[in-house]
């Protein structure tokens, strides 16, 4: 099991062997920066010839040949000639590159899936998901894998990088010795096609749970409805003496059967290990919050020290000794190695423990208007969309401006300083509100990041749950050229329930508001 904390050495390492690799081809090209994906490729025939035939027929070569519109250019993960023929002859598909040629639909979605809508170096790589899609609309995931002698990135769990950083005039080339297989199962049906996770799959199954685990999320129908995993193998079970689903019934739900009730425990245990969106490792490591479940309650994740940990302190699990130091296992940990599993429903992590519902804990919470369906589609490409139907935000309401979704991949510029690169912008005499999941009871701070940095910005009142909270703050003071956007300390409050609260913010004097975030730190 991998440590996040570890992960420095290895960008540390990885970063020097780019060094070495970038050397060797630089010396073959002395204009390389005037080579576009498509003329790198084109002088390598001998080693692509395959993947261009498929871009070919894809039609997607000639957009490797331009720049990005939309974005600082393309990243290609170029499969070789080798890695093509063997993904050709485990396929029960496909005879030959050109009986695969033929599947005109499959080749148009491979190709695109090979690409990242961004340029990105390979020491920008996070321990999760890459920031941008595909050109098919999914993201990519990666790893790092050190062995005795070696030490590489891993692609989607399957694909390692062979060479990485060819850097060209519309972005980057990292070569892969395998290709990428476009995601075609659904959360549920992976654990249906891994006997090794029988148990938990047999819990979903009798709860009900399957649908919520069984859908794309490509589906125009499905957006907002992402679910991610966690989930222990049987082996894990197996060191707690459960050895079947009748076994984890009696230590979950003893007694009471009627399994697909929302108030029955099983069912809630079940829907304790199901996040609300997409989450990976990566997003996870750096905070500690709660996250929505599809129990009755959260779960926490620290990623503050060297392990992400769930529910920390809330149950032992082993004392570990070493000479003179002891060391007690108080949290539910990941195996980092094998998670970021990316289905059609999400992302799919492995846990080292039986986790079983905690009472939950107060923790910072950040809320980014990730809950929005719509907004899962206008992050995929950046630009600035006009909201004209009220009726198309689910959590947002807003009167007396227009609003607007800004989302921008200027993360070299000060747009980066906005969190997640997106914010929603108003502009005159406004009223908008954000309606934010459960917070568990207790004291916080609350705090608004927004633009600090325009003499046009508003003077706003921040209301919850229609009571004022604090006094007015001047959004015209806070920012900074290079760091245009600020947190505010709005005030204290007190929740008594767990439940979901409204954040509404008035403009006291009319002007811009670029909102980012609304923030609930415990006191």
């Amino acid at each position: 099991m991998k440590k996040p904390g570890i992960i420095i050495i290895l960008i540390a390492i990885l970063f020097s062997e780019y060094a070495c690799q970038k050397t060797d081809i630089t010396a073959h090209f002395k204009d390389m920066h005037q080579l576009s994906i498509k003329d790198y490729m084109l002088a390598n025939k001998d080693k692509y010839s395959s993947f261009l035939s498929l871009l070919e027929k894809g039609r997607l070569l000639e957009t490797l040949g331009a720049y990005n519109p939309k974005a600082s250019g393309y990243t290609l993960f170029l499969p070789t000639n080798d890695a093509v023929d063997a993904f050709i002859q485990q396929s029960n598909k496909y005879a030959s590159l050109d009986d695969m040629l033929k599947d005109t639909a499959y080749v148009y979605e491979f190709c695109r899936y090979h690409v990242v809508n961004m340029a990105i170096r390979s020491n920008d790589f996070p321990f999760g998901a890459l920031s941008q899609m595909t050109l098919s609309g999914d993201y990519l995931t990666v790893s790092f894998v050190v062995q005795q002698d070696t030490s590489y990135y891993l692609i989607n769990n399957m694909a390692p990088v062979a060479i990485q950083n060819i850097e060209l005039s519309n972005g980057f080339i990292h070569v892969i010795s395998a290709v990428l297989k476009p995601i075609s199962n659904t959360t549920y049906s992976w654990l249906a096609s891994h006997p090794e996770y029988s148990i938990f799959k047999d819990a979903v199954d009798i709860t009900g749970m399957k649908d919520s685990l069984d859908i794309d999320v490509k589906n125009p129908s499905m957006l907002g409805k992402s679910v991610t995993l966690l989930v222990e193998a049987d082996s894990i079970y197996h060191k707690r003496g459960i050895y079947g689903l009748s076994d984890l019934e009696n230590l979950v739900s003893p007694g009471k059967t009627d399994y697909t009730n929302v108030l029955n425990p099983l069912y809630n245990y079940v829907g304790y290990h199901m996040l609300r969106g997409t989450k990976f490792l990566s997003t996870m490591y750096g905070q500690s919050t709660n996250y929505q479940t599809f129990s009755d309650i959260p779960i926490l994740i620290s990623g503050k020290g060297m392990d992400i940990q769930i529910n920390p302190g809330k149950e032992s699990f082993d004392t570990l000794v070493n000479q003179m130091d002891t060391t007690i296992i108080n949290w539910v940990g990941f195996y980092y190695d094998q998670s970021n599993i990316i289905t059609q429903t999400g992302a799919v992590h492995f846990i080292d423990q039986v986790l079983q519902q905690q009472k939950p804990s107060r923790a910072n919470q950040y809320f980014e208007f990730w809950e929005e369906p719509l907004l899962l589609t206008l992050r995929q490409t950046p630009g600035s969309y006009l909201i004209t139907d009220h009726s198309s935000l689910q959590t947002v309401q807003w009167s007396g401006a227009d609003l607007t979704y800004v989302r921008n991949t200027d993360v070299a510029g000060v747009t980066a300083s906005a969190w997640s690169n997106d914010y929603f912008l108003i502009n005159g005499d406004f009223t908008m509100s954000y309606s934010v999941p459960a917070i568990v009871q207790g004291n916080y701070t609350v705090y608004i990041r927004a633009d600090g940095y325009n003499s046009t910005n508003a003077l706003i009142e921040v209301y919850i749950d229609g009571k004022k909270l604090g006094q007015y703050i001047d959004l015209t003071a806070g920012g900074t050229a290079d760091s245009p956007f600020n947190t505010y300390e709005v005030g204290t409050i007190e929740f008594l329930q767990y439940q979901p609260h409204t954040v509404e913010v008035q403009s006291l004097i009319p002007g811009r508001f670029c909102w980012d975030f609304v923030q609930f730190e415990p006191i």
